[in-house]
């Protein structure tokens, strides 16, 4: 009795029939599946990162396409988690794309009251500019007794426990290199 070429297609009938009887390769697969190719197999170039989590320290494979982020996964090159990412890693490609995300930022200026929104690029750009005024006001060069100084006591920094060792290191030497003495982690205090 020849069969419908519908049946025969039809992965049951492929897994009592052929030689996956379990139902773990080809015998499962459907002609839809078949045709399926992962999002990362298009992807134009792969950065390397680490999920920002928690201070484990997974390392990331982040596939971009067209200047867009399309996957994020774990790498198996790394010796700390070898591949795996924990639920909050595997989901941090919403940190990137998701569209809860926020791109502006709420500005009250001094004594005003009224928020107003403003772009990122125009709120970074305030910062660095209080930063190096703050910097400059505060700078010291020589104390009483003549003695070289060169530092600032005019900004200070207090880290979060949200920061990776990676990115505590980076934010030390930045402070270090502007001239802050006041470098401190919430994890320390």
């Amino acid at each position: 009795m020849d069969m419908p070429k519908w049946i025969q297609s039809w992965p049951v009938y492929q897994q009592l029939t052929g030689a996956d009887s379990l139902g773990r390769g080809k015998a499962a697969q459907s002609s839809r599946s078949a045709g399926l190719t992962p999002r990362t197999a298009e992807a134009d170039h792969i950065a390397h990162s680490v999920c920002p989590f928690c201070a484990v320290g997974c390392a990331q494979q982040v596939y971009v396409t067209a200047g867009q982020v399309v996957q994020i996964e774990g790498n198996p090159d790394s010796p700390i988690s070898r591949g795996r990412l924990c639920p909050k890693g595997s989901a941090s490609k919403q940190l990137v794309t998701g569209p809860q995300r926020v791109t502006t930022v709420r500005y009250r200026a001094p004594y005003g009251t009224e928020w107003q929104e403003l772009d990122l690029d125009t709120a970074m750009e305030m910062v660095a500019d209080r930063v190096l005024d703050a910097r400059r006001k505060g700078w010291q060069d020589f104390d009483a007794d003549r003695n070289t100084l060169r530092r600032t006591m005019g900004i200070a920094s207090l880290g979060g426990a949200t920061l990776d060792n990676e990115e505590n290191y980076l934010i030390k030497k930045l402070f270090t290199a502007l001239g802050a003495l006041q470098i401190e982690n919430q994890a320390r205090i």
